[in-house]
């Protein structure tokens, strides 16, 4: 099993399973790669290092300074999260709106005015519309929100 680092065009990194390096040849030439954040099928190979299993390896010690002992440390200041915390919070959130919505597919806009008007039971929906359709349920004062979600994330996603 090779495990690959990947990103799409549009720049979001992800790890990629594969029996072979000829698998993820033939897989992405066939566009079945495909970004879990976008969907995007441009997707490019990482390098990446092996991993070493060194029996006893142990963390490197400090070396003393020759004019005593080190000043401590700051503390460190508070770092921005990094693009792999931001992605893995992003696909989260995309999981629980799939597990908490249900989907209406192309009659997306007709179920949200039902819903809106009282003609259907209030609940959690999610399809496709337009940016046409969106304003205008918009204009008729229905909260929407536009979400793209990988295709893939509807069954299991490795």
């Amino acid at each position: 099993m090779k495990v690959l680092n990947l990103r799409c065009a549009n720049g979001h990194g992800f790890e990629g399973w594969f029996a072979s390096e000829d698998d993820f040849l033939d897989q992405n030439g066939r566009a079945a790669v495909e970004c879990p954040l976008c969907a995007d099928r441009v997707v490019t190979r990482l390098p990446s290092a092996p991993r070493l299993n060194l029996s006893g390896a142990r963390a490197p010690q400090p070396v003393p300074s020759a004019s005593g002992p080190a000043p401590a440390a700051a503390p460190p200041a508070a770092q921005p999260p990094v693009a792999a915390d931001l992605q893995a919070a992003w696909l989260a959130a995309a999981r629980r709106l799939v597990e908490t919505t249900e989907d209406v597919g192309t009659r997306f806009p007709e179920e949200a005015r039902r819903i809106h008007y009282g003609e259907a039971e209030p609940r959690g929906i999610r399809g496709r519309a337009t940016p046409e359709e969106r304003e205008a349920l918009r204009e008729e004062g229905i909260a929407v929100v536009a979400m793209p979600l990988p295709e893939g994330l509807e069954g299991p996603l490795q």
